[in-house]
């Protein structure tokens, strides 16, 4: 509807006095959505409009019925209702300083646990690395030697269950106490002779002595020494061997010296062989080993001048 201008001039309102208008459904079409409320509200900026749908004229004083601004929700946009986000005209609310303090522990949160899930676990699995030239080299070494160990153990074995190899043996068939006296008391003479068996029991090796020597003990004194000349065994055989003691001037004490008196005139005389022997085994024709012989005989004999062997223990070990 249009309003028919008034005429007269006692009717027409004062320049100073305000107009009241009504708002008509016109202005307030069905369809616009009411605004958006929400527990959290922005501060409106002095530089924002009073109203957007109601634009004052110049001369005209504006109404009365002024609309509050849309509350806003934090998630909301901070463009103002009724403009476009295009308008730059209008400048954009801040956020308010609380926000900003309080994201400043979040920060700080998340650069701590950043930080921490960089440190390395006890939990990880091991990082793949690539083997170095000298690991293989020494893998390498190590794999040899072991297969050379085997191999050898091998062969080792095989020789031994195929000639079963055995240790020669020394024993003492005969002893001849032919004489024995005291020089000053104190000093021994004899002469003793001993007959040295030497044998190979194995059936398939063939046994060489390189070296032998044969010491005379009495009461864990020494007293002779000889040495016999190298020979050799074949399979099942057997070698006997004279021996010859001279003791000359050899110094006992005044116990061992009664010790000695008393057995001669006991018809009973202890002594004592030992013998050390290089020895080197024939394995057929191709393989040999060489290796020490020790030899242990306690020996009782009667009394000079026509002594002989009573009783005898021999040990040979290596």
């Amino acid at each position: 509807m249009f309003r028919q201008q008034e005429t007269n001039p006692h009717f027409l309102p004062l320049r100073n006095d305000p107009i009241l208008e009504f708002p008509s459904q016109s202005r307030h079409p069905q369809h616009e959505p009411p605004p958006r409320r929400s527990t959290r509200t922005r501060e409106q900026t002095p530089h924002s409009p009073s109203s957007p749908h109601h634009p004052t004229k110049q001369g005209v004083r504006p109404t009365y019925l002024v609309e509050p601004p849309p509350q806003r929700s934090h998630h909301t946009s901070t463009t103002p209702a009724g403009l476009s986000p295009a308008d730059h005209s209008i400048p954009q609310a801040t956020p308010p300083p609380q926000h900003v303090a309080a994201a400043a522990p979040q920060t700080q949160y998340t650069t701590q646990t950043s930080r921490r899930s960089r440190r390395p676990s006890l939990l990880q699995g091991p990082t793949s690395q690539k083997t170095r030239p000298l690991a293989w080299l020494i893998a390498a070494f190590c794999a040899l030697f072991w297969i050379i160990v085997i191999v050898g153990g091998l062969i080792i074995l095989i020789v031994y269950l195929l000639f079963r190899p055995r240790n020669p043996k020394f024993d003492i068939s005969a002893v001849t106490f032919n004489a024995a006296y005291l020089d000053m008391g104190y000093l021994l003479n004899a002469d003793v002779t001993l007959l040295a068996n030497f044998s190979n029991p194995n059936t398939k090796v063939n046994v060489d002595f390189s070296y032998v020597i044969l010491d005379l003990y009495y009461e864990k004194n020494f007293i002779a020494t000889r040495y016999v000349e190298p020979f050799s065994l074949m399979r099942s055989e057997t070698e006997f061997a004279n021996v010859h003691f001279m003791v000359s001037q050899v110094r006992l004490s005044m116990g061992h010296i009664m010790e000695l008196k008393r057995q001669m005139d006991s018809g009973r005389v202890n002594f004592e062989v030992k013998g050390l022997f290089r020895t080197r085994s024939k394995l057929g024709g191709f393989l040999q080993y060489s290796y020490w012989l020790y030899a242990h005989c306690q020996i009782t004999v009667t009394g000079p001048p026509t002594g002989i062997l009573l009783d005898k223990k021999c040990v040979t070990k290596r």
